[in-house]
C-alpha cells in the first residue's frame, strides 16, 4: 500500500473516460488540475451531499501519492481517506497467523472500512469532523485520527489496493463509490519502489526483495483482476505531483 511520503513515486497521468483503456496514442494526457476537475465533476450528479471516489491498484503504481495530490488540488472541498488505516493491528495478524502477509486482501479490517465509507456519506447535516485513521510506516501499525473529512468536504478520495475487487466487503465498499479509477505503473517500476520502502522501513536488501516477491506481488496479482470493475485507467508515470501545498 502506498503511503504519501514516498518520494519515489513519481509521475505525468495517462487516461481515458472508456473503461479499462489507456489513453490513446497521439491524445494528451491529462494534467492533475484536469483530473481534479473531473473528479469534482462526481459531485454534479450526486444524490447526496458529499461523494467518494475510490483509487484502486497494484502495490506501489502511485495510489496514496496521487490521492493526496488530488485532495491538495481540489481544496477545501476534498478530504483524503486511505484503506491503509484499516490495517489489522500487528496482534490481530500474529493471532490470525497472518504477519508473513501483512499488507494482503484477508489482513484488512474491510467491514470497519465499509462503516466509515458509509459515514462519511450519510453523516453530512451535524457539522463535525469525521475522523480517519491511516497506517505508520515508522511504528508499522495502524493510527486513530491521522486525517479527517470536515462538514466542508464534497468529495472524499479514498484509495488502496483492493478497493474494485469482487470479494466479499470490498463488493460493498465499491458500491459506496461514485466511481473508481485504477492506477497502474510497469511492474520493474513498482518492484523498485516496493523495493525500496521495504529498505526504508528497516529490512536488508535480501529480505526486502523476498518480502515483495512473496508479498506484495501475489497481492498486485489480485489486484489486478479488478482492473475491468474501474471506470477509468490512469498511470502516474512521469506525472509531477510533488508541487502540491501541504
Amino acid at each position: 500500500m502506498e503511503n504519501a511520503d514516498h518520494s519515489t513515486e513519481t509521475g505525468t497521468a495517462t487516461s481515458s473516460t472508456e473503461t479499462g483503456t489507456a489513453t490513446e496514442p497521439g491524445r494528451p494526457s491529462p494534467d492533475l488540475a484536469a483530473l481534479a476537475r473531473d473528479a469534482l465533476a462526481l459531485t454534479g450528479s450526486a444524490r447526496g451531499p458529499r461523494v467518494v471516489l475510490g483509487l484502486a491498484g497494484p502495490p506501489g503504481a502511485g495510489k496514496s501519492t496521487l490521492a493526496r495530490a488530488l485532495v491538495a488540488e481540489i481544496g477545501a472541498a476534498a478530504a483524503y481517506l486511505p484503506l491503509d488505516g484499516f490495517h489489522l493491528s500487528n496482534a490481530q495478524l500474529e493471532r490470525l497467523g497472518l504477519t508473513s502477509r501483512k499488507g494482503s486482501e484477508p489482513s484488512f479490517d474491510v467491514y470497519g472500512y465499509v462503516a466509515l465509507l458509509r459515514r462519511v456519506l450519510d453523516d453530512t447535516a451535524t457539522g463535525l469532523d469525521i475522523y480517519v485513521p491511516d497506517y505508520d510506516r515508522t511504528l508499522h501499525e495502524p493510527v486513530a485520527a491521522r486525517h479527517r473529512v470536515p462538514p466542508t468536504a464534497r468529495i472524499v478520495v479514498t484509495e488502496g489496493n483492493y478497493l474494485a475487487c469482487d470479494l466479499p466487503g470490498w463488493r460493498a465498499a465499491r458500491e459506496l463509490m461514485a466511481a473508481c479509477w485504477y492506477v497502474d505503473a510497469p511492474r520493474d517500476v513498482r518492484q523498485k519502489r516496493l523495493v525500496e520502502r521495504q529498505l526504508a522501513g528497516g529490512r536488508g536488501v535480501t529480505e526486502a526483495r523476498a518480502w515483495v516477491a512473496d508479498n506484495d506481488a501475489p497481492n498486485g496479482e489480485l489486484v489486478e483482476e479488478s482492473r475491468g470493475r474501474c471506470e477509468r485507467i490512469l498511470s502516474t508515470i512521469g506525472m509531477d505531483m510533488f508541487n502540491w501545498r501541504q
